[in-house]
């Protein structure tokens, strides 16, 4: 049964060793990847990065924060009407990121987290087959929103460069064999998508190769041994989903030119879905590159009709002939309840850690029904 679950990051929890004790022995045996939940400021994703990476940069001039809370200043903000806002000062060309390998954090946590997670193997909290996954916002998902459009090519090369030391110090502490990097394209789904209402196809495949192009600077060097994944993504700053495209012919667009920035093989590839299960929507998965990829599809949300997540499962399956499943984002991604996909009432249906756990008692046979349709 390995394989059939993904968790795509962010988990509801504190500390790495809350995420690994409680989805890593509840799921573990369905998963091939787990990761440390995305804590501390990586909870709220390349809102993390802007606090403590562009904030304070001596090239950069921070010209908006998020608003104070009854007077008190907060960092993470309430959408993306209340995001940072950065601009390059005057007379940079190119901002440069110092201390490569550590400077974006990703590479701090991710060593710290990994520690655990393999004494916690160890113990056989987790099964031995399963990689620490470790989640990173691509280029374009880092920076694209908080800069003008004059500033982002500025950005781009120097923020590259950093994730790419990033990556190499993390390759370099974590054994290979027991790792997976996970690239986050959120916002270049939705540049892509943008690019297919207003263009059409071929705008949509070049605009996905053009944001796309940072990731062979970051993928094709990789050792063989570490496993490869991209995940797509609607959005959530405003509760999930920010966004919701007439098909997946997007997010397949962005999965394409991903796989082929890559560079190197690509071991697994997470597509979201909506609540539709009509035939339309789905269709573009045909075109899919899979290339050996295991496909896990971001089924498990409160969106779904009275018979639930079923009739979606039958309709995938027309266009995919083995996949697995996970929610559309991390489960941790809401920035009033975390740990639930965000609906008007609040119902524990909603709730995708209730149905896959059923309160940690009774997750194989959830499960197994999910998968069986």
């Amino acid at each position: 049964m390995s394989g059939e679950l993904f968790l795509p990051g962010s988990l509801p929890c504190e500390t790495a060793e809350q995420s690994f004790r409680i989805f890593g022995g509840a799921l573990g045996q369905w998963l091939d990847y787990m990761p440390d939940g995305e804590i501390g400021t990586r909870r709220y994703w390349i809102d993390g990065i802007a606090f403590r990476v562009f904030n304070g940069h001596p090239e950069i001039e921070t010209v908006k924060y998020p608003a104070p809370e009854n007077g008190v200043e907060q960092w993470w903000p309430r959408g993306r009407h209340d995001e940072f806002g950065f601009r390059v000062k005057p007379g940079v060309s190119r901002v440069r990121f110092g201390d490569p390998g550590w400077r974006l954090g990703f590479a701090r946590d991710a060593v710290a987290s990994y520690s655990l997670f393999h004494y916690m193997k160890k113990d056989g909290v987790i099964p031995q087959r399963v990689r620490f996954q470790v989640a990173i916002p691509l280029t374009y998902s880092a920076v694209r929103y908080f800069f003008p459009d004059e500033d982002v090519d500025k950005v781009v090369p120097g923020f590259t460069e950093a994730l790419r030391a990033e990556v190499a110090k993390i390759v370099e502490m974590i054994p290979n064999d027991d790792l997976a990097i996970q690239w986050d394209l959120a916002i270049e789904n939705r540049l892509v998508d943008v690019a297919l209402e207003q263009g059409g196809p071929e705008a949509a495949r070049k605009e996905a190769a053009r944001i796309c192009a940072p990731a062979h600077e970051v993928c094709a060097w990789l050792p063989k041994q570490v496993h490869l994944g991209h995940h797509m993504c609607f959005g959530t700053l405003s509760g999930w989903p920010s966004r919701q495209p007439a098909t997946l012919e997007g997010a397949v667009t962005l999965s394409n030119a991903a796989v082929d920035a890559s560079g190197r093989s690509v071991e697994f590839l997470h597509i979201p879905t909506l609540g539709t299960a009509d035939d339309a929507f789905f269709a573009p998965l045909q075109h899919l590159k899979r290339d050996g990829a295991r496909v896990y599809m971001g089924a498990i949300h409160h969106l779904h009709g009275p018979r639930g997540i079923r009739p979606q499962l039958e309709t995938i399956r027309k266009y995919l002939p083995s996949f697995g499943i996970g929610a559309p984002c991390g489960f941790g991604r809401s920035p009033d309840r975390p740990g639930r996909l965000i609906t008007d009432d609040g119902s524990k249906a909603a709730d995708p850690i209730a149905i896959i756990l059923e309160d940690h008692r009774n997750a194989e046979g959830v499960l197994q029904q999910v998968l069986r349709g």
